[in-house]
C-alpha cells in the first residue's frame, strides 16, 4: 500500500481507540467495562483490549476497588491544554460572520461585562436598510434579547445586583415585568423556549431581535450570539429558519468550546 493511500485510510485501529474514549466522555461518570462496550458498540473483550492499552497510554484508569474505568491523567492534560489554548472570541466571531451569511441579518456576539452583557463584535448585512450595533455597548438585562439569555442561564447571585436596580430604577422594563417574580417568570419561559426573542416593545422603537445562549465545556453560559433586525423583517415564528440557523450556530460553538449540552428543539 502506497503511502498516499495509507494516508487517506488512517489508522483503523487508533479511530476504534477513539471510539471508546468517546463513549467514555459522553457516559460522564466512571463506566463499567459491559457499559463502554455497549456505547462503542463492540464486544466486551475487544473493548477490553482497547481498554488495556490505553491505560498504559494514561489516556484511560481504572479503579481496583469498583472495576470501573474513568479517563486518566494524560486526558485530562490534553484537556486543559486544549482550553489553555482555545480562544473563545475567535471562535464567536467566525459563528456570528458565518451566521450572518446565511440568514443575512445583522449579527452580534455578546459576552458578560461588569455591569451586564456587552457586545465584543457585530457583523452587518447585505441590506439596503439595517440594524447597527454599537461595539462596547452594554445592554440591559430585561429588555434586550442578549440580556434575557445571561439572566436565564447565569447563577442568580451573579445578575442579583442588576436585576435590583433595574427593577428599583424601572428604565425599559418589559411589559408585564413589575417585581422580582414576574422577571423571574420572564427569565424562566426564555430557559423553557432555549432563546430570548423580542419582538415589538423593544428598547428601540422598530427594532426586533433574537439572542441564543453559547456554554462552555463546564455547560456554563459563556456569550451569546444575536440576530438584530428592523422590525418585521426577522421570521419570529416557531418554525423560522433564521432562527433554526441562530439555533443551529450556538449550538455548533457550544460543542466546540467543549459543551455536552443536547441540541434546542424547536421552539
Amino acid at each position: 500500500m502506497s503511502e498516499e493511500l495509507e494516508g487517506k485510510h488512517g489508522v483503523q485501529s487508533l479511530e476504534v481507540g477513539m471510539g471508546i474514549l468517546k463513549a467514555m466522555v459522553f457516559g460522564k461518570r466512571s463506566m463499567m467495562l459491559k457499559d463502554i462496550a455497549a456505547a462503542a458498540d463492540m464486544p466486551p473483550s475487544k473493548a477490553h483490549r482497547y481498554l488495556v492499552s490505553l491505560i498504559r497510554s494514561g489516556l484511560v484508569e481504572q479503579d481496583p476497588l469498583t472495576s470501573r474505568y474513568n479517563l486518566g491523567p494524560f486526558a485530562l492534560n490534553i484537556g486543559l491544554v486544549a482550553i489553555d489554548r482555545l480562544d473563545r472570541i475567535r471562535l464567536g466571531l467566525t459563528a456570528i460572520s458565518e451566521l450572518r451569511d446565511a440568514v443575512n441579518e445583522t449579527t452580534a456576539l455578546a459576552v458578560w461585562g461588569d455591569n451586564g452583557p456587552v457586545i465584543v463584535r457585530w457583523e452587518r448585512p447585505r441590506r439596503p436598510i439595517t440594524v447597527n450595533v454599537v461595539t462596547g455597548t452594554t445592554l440591559g438585562l430585561l429588555s434586550s434579547a442578549v440580556g434575557r439569555v445571561f439572566g436565564a442561564w447565569l447563577p442568580p447571585a451573579q445578575i442579583k445586583s442588576i436585576l435590583r436596580r433595574e427593577l428599583d430604577t424601572r428604565k425599559n422594563l418589559p411589559p408585564g415585568v413589575e417585581t422580582q417574580e414576574d422577571a423571574e417568570a420572564l427569565l424562566a419561559e426564555v430557559r423553557n423556549q432555549g432563546i430570548a426573542v423580542i419582538s415589538g416593545n423593544y428598547m428601540f422603537r422598530g427594532v426586533e431581535a433574537v439572542a441564543a445562549p453559547v456554554f462552555n465545556f463546564k455547560n456554563e453560559l459563556t456569550m451569546s450570539i444575536v440576530l438584530v433586525g428592523v422590525e418585521g423583517s426577522i421570521d419570529m415564528s416557531a418554525e423560522s429558519p433564521v432562527i433554526a440557523r441562530l439555533k443551529d450556530a450556538a449550538h455548533s460553538l457550544s460543542q466546540r468550546l467543549g459543551s455536552t449540552r443536547e441540541a434546542p428543539g424547536p421552539c
